[in-house]
């Protein structure tokens, strides 16, 4: 790489995934063994994938649970080893559960740990300011 050639753009796609319980609504985090963090899930899209596809895939790999596309929720941007990153989030719902699509993932930092947590507790647990910002912001839009 020379010196005016910049990194490529690391393209991803993730989910809020949410359920209504009997005690309020509950949003789902993960834990990845990898890195030791707890976070949304997400993941990079494959060569030709749109958006809203790769955080459907996602979303299933890492939770165990097939998600069901609802409105946009937002955008996080940072430098993940000195490669900028972007991040699109949607808000989904569980349509079904189907742990056969955590085999199907190729990657090995997917989540180890799935966990439903009231938005509150789960911002308590989560690692990264853009994501909790984003969670923030999307449980204030939605008056939970």
């Amino acid at each position: 790489m020379t010196g005016t050639d910049k990194p490529p753009l690391i393209r991803a796609a993730g989910g809020l995934l949410w359920r209504d319980t009997k005690h309020g609504r509950e949003i789902v985090i993960i834990h990845r063994t990898r890195y030791d963090d707890w976070s949304l899930p997400k993941g990079k899209l494959k060569a030709d994938e749109r958006w809203e596809e790769a955080a459907l895939r996602e979303v299933g790999e890492e939770t165990g649970y097939q998600p069901k596309l609802g409105s946009f929720a937002g955008t996080t941007f940072y430098y993940h080893a000195e490669q900028p990153k972007i991040v699109l989030f949607w808000n989904m719902h569980v349509s079904a559960v189907d742990l056969s699509l955590k085999m199907q993932s190729d990657s090995s930092d997917e989540g180890d740990q799935v966990l439903w947590l009231p938005v509150q507790e789960a911002l308590k647990r989560m690692n990264y300011e853009a994501e909790k910002e984003l969670l923030l912001n999307e449980a204030r839009r939605l008056n939970l």
